[in-house]
């Protein structure tokens, strides 16, 4: 994914080539499903606020103002959007208290434990308060640094570091046994 090809693909279609900007569906609709999945835990409707954001992106398109990656401001707006959409009509959440205790490692294989693991945890941080939750998802599941993640929530980097650092704390006082590393017995 580059941003010599989105800036392009942008160029072209403020030029008048609509066609254009299906590069940048072709490009981005993969992770922005990927990331409104995260916020919601519904495929349908991830793909509807995903389509949402495409078009609110094409709506806007001469409003970027190029200072930043094309990615960081769909990114922004994807997250706007997303959030407002579950204040709206909130997502199914479980509570972190009832989110579960993984089973015992050693009646399943390690390539269970993992996964099982890595479902506790997704689990875990779906549960989270939202302000926790995004700041999460965006760093961890997405992969944005502290300063792409404050640029999509629209806070400051301290705010982010802040609600990150807390939202790993929930989940350490909640889930123990999935963050603690496991410990080889001695024979």
């Amino acid at each position: 994914m580059s941003a010599s090809d989105d800036r392009a693909d942008v160029e072209r279609v403020l030029a008048g080539d609509i066609s254009a900007f299906e590069g940048l569906v072709l490009r981005w609709q993969g992770p922005l499903v990927n990331l409104a999945y995260r916020f919601c835990r519904d495929r349908g409707r991830a793909e509807d606020m995903a389509q949402e954001v495409f078009l609110r992106a094409y709506r806007g398109l001469a409003q970027w103002r190029k200072e930043a990656a094309f990615s960081t401001w769909l990114f922004a707006l994807a997250t706007n959007l997303y959030r407002s959409e579950l204040r709206r009509i909130p997502a199914l959440t479980v509570a972190l208290d009832e989110a579960g205790e993984p089973h015992d490692p050693r009646v399943h294989g390690s390539w269970m434990e993992n996964e099982e693991r890595e479902r506790m945890v997704r689990n875990a941080v779906l549960a989270l308060p939202p302000k926790y939750r995004e700041a999460l998802v965006l760093f961890y599941f997405n992969e944005k640094d502290v300063a792409a993640a404050a640029r999509c929530l629209g806070l400051p980097e301290g705010t982010v570091k802040a609600r990150l650092s807390r939202g790993r704390e929930i989940l350490r006082s909640k889930l123990p046994r999935l963050m603690a590393e496991p410990q080889l017995e001695k024979v």
